[in-house]
């Protein structure tokens, strides 16, 4: 196996995995590899070092999981702000989110549920909201 790393001709940079080297020329040149952002079949490889065995442990396992312990500790955090003074409007978000914009109802934080075709008309429409960040689960609490 052999992992590539490619760009479209947009500058979408991906990568993806081929059985070898003319695995990736023959699927490229019928127009098989595509951008998974823009679905454009316009790609090329990107310049790549070498992954090379050494001796040496590499610190990246190390840094890749501290990155992971303090983004999930700052979602912890956002979302515990959130919690502690937004106002829960549970499924009634879509239709408050846009009185609150109209000027309909008082103005104040709120968060709660929408579906993904509410939050797109709210979005559509210049009503400001975004995603409040899901959290894994607990490690303490996991079997």
């Amino acid at each position: 196996m052999i992992r590539y790393a490619l760009t479209c001709e947009h500058d979408h940079g991906f990568e993806a995995w081929f059985g070898s080297s003319s695995d990736y020329d023959d699927q490229a040149g019928r127009g098989l590899v595509e951008c998974p952002m823009c679905g454009s079949t316009a790609v090329r490889k990107q310049i790549m070092a070498p992954a090379v065995a050494g001796t040496k442990k590499s610190a990246a396992p190390d840094m890749a999981a501290k990155m992971q312990t303090m983004m999930t500790q700052m979602a912890r955090e956002v979302r515990s702000h959130v919690e502690q003074n937004f106002d829960y409007v549970g499924d009634a978000f879509a239709r408050e989110a846009r009185d609150i914009h109209e000027g309909r109802s008082e103005k104040r934080e709120i968060y709660g549920e929408a579906t993904p075709a509410d939050v797109k008309k709210l979005k559509d429409d210049g009503v400001p909201c975004s995603p409040l960040p899901s959290l894994p689960p607990d490690p303490a609490k996991m079997n």
